[in-house]
């Protein structure tokens, strides 16, 4: 995830747990009705919602409003565009398990070379 890259405008991220949306929204310069409607086009935005419907951020969940920021007022994407987008960099993220047994498999073997 991005941090801030170009974003040098934003602000940098307390070291807290949680934050409110109109904490978020001082971070990340957005409004919080665009937090709102970007937590229903988003599926990775999943604030922590308590009493009263009170949401609460969590630090990965700012770090991914300011890279859909980056994305659509920066980058110039739709909202389906910076979805599709989310979604192909979680899944270059997630390694592959038919890849990584391969991997396990040969570094058993070079384990068993050096034993002998």
């Amino acid at each position: 995830m991005l941090e801030a890259s170009n974003n040098n405008e934003l602000l940098p991220i307390p070291d807290k747990r949680y934050f409110t949306i109109g904490e978020v929204s001082e971070l990340c310069l957005v409004k919080p009705h665009v937090l709102r409607y970007w937590e229903q086009e988003f599926p990775q935005l999943k604030p922590v919602k308590r009493r009263g419907n009170r949401r609460y951020y969590q630090r990965d969940d700012v770090l991914v409003i300011r890279e859909i920021r980056e994305l659509l007022y920066d980058q110039g994407f739709t909202i389906g565009g910076a979805r599709q987008q989310l979604e192909m960099e979680e899944n270059a993220e997630s390694p592959d398990p038919k890849a990584i047994q391969a991997i396990i498999s040969d570094l058993e073997d070079v384990l068993r070379i050096l034993n002998s």
